[in-house]
């Protein structure tokens, strides 16, 4: 098993690695939209967040010599239903025509009250 981070992501604020691989499969750790450089929640609407999500991760998979076009699952964790269609929006933008799979489940409440978390898990970097 190997550790990875990157300081243009948060750092884990417990007992956890903001990704770990083992063999083929890359998995990060859920992503809340905290700015690594603050260590804070952004400040905006739901998109900003969102955004703030998919930058975290993307520097993780960076940090993991993977990108979005290698993730084979998703997990969306949603505090509102209601922001389903901004956060599929920004999804899009970020993994555009590749479509791994995915759930969305709603949840009662996440970290720092944050109304969105995201984890990934990827596979082996595509041959170019």
């Amino acid at each position: 098993m190997e550790y990875h981070s990157t300081a243009e992501a948060p750092k884990a604020i417990g007992p956890y690695s903001q990704a770990v691989s083992m063999g083929d499969l890359f998995f990060t750790s859920g992503q809340i939209p905290i700015d690594p450089t603050t260590s804070r929640l952004v400040e905006g609407d739901f998109e900003a967040k969102a955004r703030r999500v998919f930058e975290n991760l993307k520097a993780i998979l960076q940090a993991g010599g993977r990108e979005f076009a290698d993730v084979v699952k998703a997990t969306v964790y949603l505090k509102s239903m209601a922001d389903f269609q901004v956060m599929n929006a920004v999804y899009a933008e970020y993994f555009a025509d590749h479509k791994p799979a995915r759930s969305t489940v709603a949840v009662a409440q996440l970290p720092l009250d944050s109304p969105l978390e995201i984890d990934l898990i990827a596979s082996i970097p595509r041959k170019s």
